[in-house]
């Protein structure tokens, strides 16, 4: 693609969102038969499906013909915000989010339809996951830790209400997830002394289903806080359970105060989504001291494991360990590095890492790996059956039978901020550290496509397929780009 073409693609696109005006969308309207089994032409939750396998099984695009993707629109959003959400897409309509704001958007043509805006200036405006849906209504967490309810149609507010008081330090950047007749949202926090909490709320009325608290209350005497809940969950419907990864205890830092494995921060926890209480729980890193929460996308694969059927859960956490449990009871299948690590002794007979207590904070400092950041982080994962994906400095292929790296992929100095999608024709598309929008052969993990988007992307690429023809989205900076094979010209007449 020659930059001077790709430039002017841009332009056009941004020009037609910035001219684009409000109007009602006939017909929005999604039921739980069509969440709980994804069309092509949809992209109803956050990861897509509820496995947070972020596989798709479109196959237009494929190795052979990948070099030819083009820009087929680019909206902007014109805000500071970065894009750090994942679109939903419903019925021909896309809907994404950056911090107080809403959009809804032609899947077709990037054509903008409404946009709303909700501004607040207390919480933390650090980013946003997105929005779910549910029926004709969508829901949106605000930075003050609110769930507001809009009409899908034209964006107009339903209703509003309190996840977690934003005076004591909470704020909300995930997108719900939507089970049945509960719409679930988390909380952030992790920079006060706070205990994390899950909440459900009816979709109809936004009135408080249930309550989880990963802690005890603040005060407890040898307690901890913490266990944020701030990136989206899975669901097994045929278990129905759903799957939540927690944040970091605190005080951070400093374990003394808070003996013993501080359950359930830094964990992940199996829930009935109808009552909230706790079915189990694995603690990914016991008494954490620094600052390596579990909130990374439980994946959930059914799959032979050496030779036997299992309902699986697979997790590469910030910790640097790769785990795999049964979801059914929690039990542990696998726990292995997937990168440098030197903080745990090994691993015990339940699968946990065994902390070095050598590796804890000192005042003379201590040498650590990973190190604070994390091996990952809230980038969405990818499993294909094929491999297992998961995306962070470099793009790993785990085999998880063995958690063997089967390839990897450098993604440049610094790192990505970029999620990973897969496509059942043997594609991985995720974004580099310069500002590259990639496609990788799954198979291999070679570069088989590139396009320079102006600015790094940290957002996860969905796909979906529109009257015949597949497309990819990503985002960077502000702006969303639609990819696609270019489309056949129409014949010219004879003379």
């Amino acid at each position: 693609m020659k930059s001077l073409n790709f430039a002017s693609m841009i332009a056009a696109g941004a020009l037609i969102a910035i001219a684009a005006v409000p109007c009602v969308i006939s017909a929005q309207n999604l039921e739980s038969s069509q969440i709980l089994h994804p069309s092509a032409d949809s992209w109803p939750l956050y990861h897509g499906d509820y496995s947070g396998k972020r596989h798709s099984s479109l196959t237009q695009i494929t190795p052979q013909n990948v070099g030819t993707l083009t820009l087929s629109w680019a909206f902007q959003t014109n805000q500071p915000a970065q894009i750090k959400s994942s679109p939903l897409l419903v019925d021909g309509i896309l809907y994404f989010t950056v911090p107080d704001n809403v959009w809804a958007v032609d899947a077709r043509s990037g054509h903008m339809l409404w946009h709303f805006n909700h501004p607040t200036t207390e919480g933390d405006h650090i980013g946003h996951r997105g929005v779910a849906m549910y029926k004709g209504w969508l829901y949106f967490t605000t930075p003050d830790a609110h769930l507001l309810s809009l009409n899908a149609k034209d964006g107009t507010l339903r209703w509003d209400k309190v996840i977690a008081d934003v005076k004591k330090g909470y704020w909300s950047t995930m997108a719900p997830l939507v089970v049945k007749d509960h719409i679930i949202a988390g909380v952030g926090g992790d920079l006060d002394n706070l205990p994390g909490m899950l909440r459900s709320f009816d979709p109809d009325t936004g009135a408080l289903q249930w309550e989880w608290d990963a802690t005890a209350p603040t005060g407890t005497p040898k307690g901890t806080t913490g266990g944020t809940t701030w990136m989206t969950g899975t669901y097994d419907p045929e278990l129905n359970l759903i799957y939540w990864g927690t944040g970091n205890p605190t005080p951070v830092l400093n374990g003394a105060t808070r003996p013993g494995d501080d359950p359930w921060t830094c964990s992940i926890v199996a829930l009935n989504p109808d009552t909230g209480k706790l079915a189990w729980g694995f603690v990914a890193s016991p008494h954490d001291t620094h600052d390596w929460d579990a909130v990374e996308t439980p994946v959930l694969v059914d799959a032979d494991f050496h030779g036997q059927p299992r309902k699986m859960l697979m997790q590469s956490s910030r910790n640097g360990y790769f785990f795999v449990l049964d979801r059914t009871t929690g039990k542990s299948l696998l726990t292995t590095p997937f990168g440098p690590t030197n903080w745990a002794k090994g691993v015990d007979a339940e699968g946990h890492p065994i902390p070095d207590t050598d590796k804890e904070p000192a005042p003379d400092g201590r040498l650590i790996a990973p190190d604070e950041g994390g091996m990952t982080n809230y980038r969405a994962p990818s499993f294909d059956i094929e491999d297992g994906l998961w995306g962070k400095g470099v793009i790993e292929a785990i085999d998880y039978q063995t958690g063997k790296i089967r390839w990897t992929h450098d993604v440049g100095n610094g790192g990505s901020g970029a999620g990973v999608l897969t496509t059942a024709s043997g594609l991985t598309f995720t974004g580099d550290g310069i500002g590259n929008v990639i496609a990788l052969d799954s198979h291999d993990g070679k570069t088989l496509w590139h396009a320079g988007s102006g600015a790094g992307m940290q957002s996860s690429p969905i796909s979906y397929e529109l009257d015949g023809r597949q497309y990819i989205m990503t985002s960077s900076g502000t702006l969303l780009f639609a990819w696609a094979l270019p489309q056949n010209p129409a014949p010219q007449a004879s003379k």
